[in-house]
């Protein structure tokens, strides 16, 4: 061991969502050891990793970035990003090493960049099929040759490994693509020999950084110090704070099982993790263990284009209809698929009865007085997504029902023009592990000496 603290400087749950100064001048003020953040999640859905578009504005962006550059290039303090521009494909980690580039050659700044990427070829992941080294992660499917093809996108989940060696390359601004979140928080201090389980864990809370505080944010900064045999989280904000449960729950955040939490190369092991609550909103977290894995594995995340959507939005208040509504709509889509021979989507979403959970929504028997409907229609092109929801709105606008007294509508519709074209609309058809000999082998590191 080379050290005996290390600290980390969180500054927002995603970059570009922005971060208050004075948060963040206070933990520099503490002197971070290392500043991180992720900058992308599949929350948002396949459609940008699917798009190549970010679901982030370069204006944020660009001044997220000017604050932490600014930061970082002062103090010789490495600054490293994951998933770069959103779902860490090449166009998103591009997109951001534009603007990383922009700022440099503003303000004077020369560094050396690592560039890792991320993609998976076609290629690759049909050879791993082939060798029976792929398997889904439920409730995904088996996949198959066929839907590899179809992929528009395809990413990798990069561990620890390939930012290690970005470090070890001298690097002091690393872009990571497609990165297991906790990493880019973690591998600096695993570089440097603190324990790995301690690290990981810590890098889980900090890449949502004040989210897991009390009242949460992601849009403020927090602090880590990691210890040899415990870590420390402290909110950067005197009105937010970590307590226990906080901590505790955001731990089982996007967990399926509350004691082990799977990633590139292992696991951790949280059968003996302790939360204890210490004065100034801070938590002492310990007795987490990283459990090395074999094989090593690696999540894939690949997309496939569905077609092209166009929605309409409504609202009905009349309880006539809000009583019968399930048996209009069944009523009215096959109207509509016989009157024009559609063989695509036709989604209705009812908002005020089912439109959250669908078929899961266990309030079966509960009546609004309201329902907000969004009609959708997913067809092979655009201009015929666009004919059929103008087909579907104005059916269901005009259509009759046992016991309709108005006959000037049904529907109370929310914009003119009344349909919305919405592009291409894409699915996730690749969320599966795959095996690996060489944890590095996927993930290129390109290196940047960049100057004004």
């Amino acid at each position: 061991m080379r050290e005996t603290v290390f600290r980390v400087l969180s500054p927002t749950a995603i970059l570009g969502y922005g971060f208050p100064e004075e948060s963040f001048e206070k933990g520099l003020w503490k002197r971070p050891d290392l500043i991180a953040v992720d900058a992308g999640s599949t929350d948002p859905g396949p459609y940008y990793l699917g798009a190549g578009k970010t679901f982030t504005s370069r204006s944020a962006v660009k001044r997220d970035l000017e604050l932490i550059l600014a930061a970082a290039m002062e103090r010789s303090v490495p600054f490293i990003i994951g998933t770069a521009g959103g779902c860490g494909a090449r166009e998103h980690v591009e997109w951001t090493e534009s603007i990383v580039r922009e700022i440099a050659g503003q303000e004077g700044y020369a560094f050396r960049m690592g560039i890792i990427h991320a993609d998976v070829s076609k290629e690759d992941v049909l050879e791993a099929l082939r060798r029976q080294r792929v398997r889904p992660l439920p409730p995904a499917p088996e996949i198959t040759p066929e839907e590899v093809e179809k992929s528009v996108r395809i990413v990798a989940q990069m561990g620890a490994e390939p930012v290690l060696h970005a470090l070890e390359m001298g690097c002091r601004v690393i872009l990571c693509g497609r990165c297991y979140d906790p990493i880019p928080f973690a591998a600096p201090a695993i570089q440097r020999g603190f324990d790995r389980g301690l690290a990981v864990h810590m890098g889980k809370i900090l890449e949502c950084a004040a989210i897991a505080a009390t009242p949460g944010s992601g849009c403020d900064c927090v602090m880590g110090t990691l210890y040899s045999d415990s870590f420390e989280l402290e909110s950067l904000n005197e009105q937010r704070q970590f307590t226990c449960v906080s901590t505790a729950a955001h731990t089982l955040y996007e967990k399926s099982d509350p004691y082990a939490l799977p990633g590139p190369g292992g696991s951790l092991d949280l059968k003996e993790t302790r939360f204890e609550a210490l004065d100034g909103g801070r938590v002492r977290v310990s007795g987490t263990r990283f459990i090395p894995a074999d094989p090593y594995t690696l999540k894939l995340e690949g997309v496939k284009r569905r077609g092209y959507r166009s929605i309409s939005i409504g609202g009905i208040r009349d309880p006539i209809l809000i009583s019968q509504i399930d048996p209009v709509l069944e009523a009215v889509t096959k109207q509509v698929r016989k009157d024009l021979s559609f063989t695509g989507i036709l989604l209705f979403h009812r908002y005020g009865k089912n439109g959250v959970m669908g078929p899961m929504e266990p309030e079966k028997d509960r009546v609004s007085h309201e329902l907000g409907l969004v009609m959708e229609v997913i067809a092979p092109d655009q201009e015929e997504a666009n004919t059929v929801c103008s087909y579907l709105r104005s059916t269901l606008l005009h259509f009759s029902y046992p016991g309709r007294i108005s006959t000037a509508g049904n529907l109370a519709l929310l914009y003119s023009p009344s349909d919305i074209s919405c592009g291409e609309v894409y699915e996730f058809n690749i969320y599966h592990l795959m095996e690996v000999d060489d944890p590095e082998c996927l993930f290129p590191i390109s290196l940047c000496e960049v100057s004004p």
